[in-house]
C-alpha cells in the first residue's frame, strides 16, 4: 500500500492537495486523529481494492508531536511504505490568503493572524524536518499545485492518470450538463427499428453486435480513439484531472450505450483510466 501523510501550515493548501490526490485515485481522509492510525490500517487491510491512501493530519500543538511520531511508527511496523508531504508558504502569502478568505486562523485566539502564522511555523519545525517532500505553494495556483503533485505522486503526472468518464445519453432527454465533449451517433443504424431489439439495450450482446457490425460504426470508433488519444495529453498539460465525454443517440438505450462500452474497452487496452455511465439506459420507450 502507498500511504501519503499530508500536513503543513494552515492556509498552505492542504485541502487542495487532498482534492488533487483524490483525483489521482487515492483514498483520502482528512483530519484523521493520529491515535486512530492503527484502527484505520486494520480497516484498510479488510479492503483489498484500496492500495493508495492519503491522510491529512493536523499536527498543531506540541502535545501532538509524540502522537504523530507514534502514528508513523505504527505505519512502519505495519510494513506500510509512507511519505510525508509538508506544505508551506511565505508569511506574507499566508497572511494575504487569510485576509482574502476572511477565515480565522486556528491559532489566532484573539484574531492576530500574523502572530498565529509565526507561532504555527515554529511549532511545526520538527514535523517539517520529518517530511520526505516539502512543497512551497506561495507562487502556485490550485491548478499548478495539482500539476506539481501529479508530477511527484502520479507517475510523473502523465495523461495516463487522467480519468475519462464516458456518459451515454439520449438527446430527447437533454444534454449532460457536465460534458466537456459531446458526440452525436444518431447517424448509425438504429436497433429501435428491429422488433426483437427495440426493448433491449446496448449492454446486451445482440444489440451490441447489431450496432457494431456496420463499417461506419467501426470507422467512428477508430476516429474517436484517435481523437481522444490526441486530446488527453493536451488536457493533462492544462491540469485537468477528469474529462467527461458524452455519447448521444435518440433515446440513450441502444447505439450510444454500445458505442460507449466499446470505446471504453479500446481505451482501457491502451492503459487509460475509464469510467462508464449510461444515464438513460433504463428509460422505457426511450427510442
Amino acid at each position: 500500500m502507498e500511504f501519503i501523510v499530508v500536513t503543513g501550515l494552515s492556509g498552505a493548501g492542504k485541502s487542495q492537495a487532498m482534492h488533487a490526490l483524490e483525483d489521482m485515485g487515492y483514498f483520502c481522509v482528512e483530519n484523521l486523529p493520529p491515535d486512530l492510525t492503527g484502527k484505520f490500517l486494520e480497516l484498510l487491510d479488510a479492503q483489498e481494492r484500496i492500495d493508495k491512501v492519503a491522510v491529512a493530519i493536523d499536527t498543531r500543538g506540541q502535545t501532538f508531536f509524540d502522537r504523530v511520531l507514534a502514528a508513523l511508527t505504527t505505519l512502519a511496523e505495519h510494513g506500510t511504505r509512507y511519505r510525508i508531504l509538508f506544505l508551506e508558504a511565505r508569511e506574507e502569502v499566508l497572511l494575504r490568503r487569510y485576509k482574502e478568505t476572511r477565515r480565522r486562523h486556528p491559532l489566532a485566539a484573539e484574531g492576530r493572524i500574523l502572530e498565529a502564522i509565526r507561532l504555527e511555523r515554529h511549532q511545526l519545525e520538527e514535523v517539517r524536518g520529518w517530511a520526505h517532500i516539502v512543497v512551497d505553494t506561495s507562487d502556485l495556483t490550485a491548478r499548478q499545485l495539482q500539476a506539481e503533485l501529479g508530477r511527484i505522486f502520479d507517475e510523473g503526472g502523465s495523461e495516463g492518470g487522467l480519468l475519462v468518464q464516458l456518459v451515454s445519453f439520449g438527446f430527447k432527454h437533454g444534454l449532460p450538463l457536465d460534458a466537456d465533449l459531446v458526440f452525436d451517433v444518431r447517424f448509425l443504424p438504429n436497433p429501435n427499428y428491429v422488433q426483437e431489439l427495440r426493448h433491449r439495450t446496448g449492454l446486451e450482446e445482440d444489440v451490441r453486435e447489431y450496432v457494431l457490425r456496420w463499417p461506419i460504426a467501426q470507422d467512428l470508433l477508430a476516429h474517436l480513439v484517435s481523437l481522444i488519444e490526441f486530446l488527453l495529453p493536451q488536457y493533462s498539460q492544462e491540469g485537468k484531472s477528469q474529462v467527461v465525454m458524452a455519447i448521444g443517440c435518440t433515446g440513450g438505450q441502444h447505439r450510444s450505450v454500445a458505442i460507449a462500452e466499446e470505446l471504453a474497452r479500446r481505451l482501457r487496452e491502451s492503459g487509460r483510466r475509464i469510467s462508464v455511465e449510461h444515464r438513460d439506459r433504463a428509460r422505457v420507450g426511450a427510442q
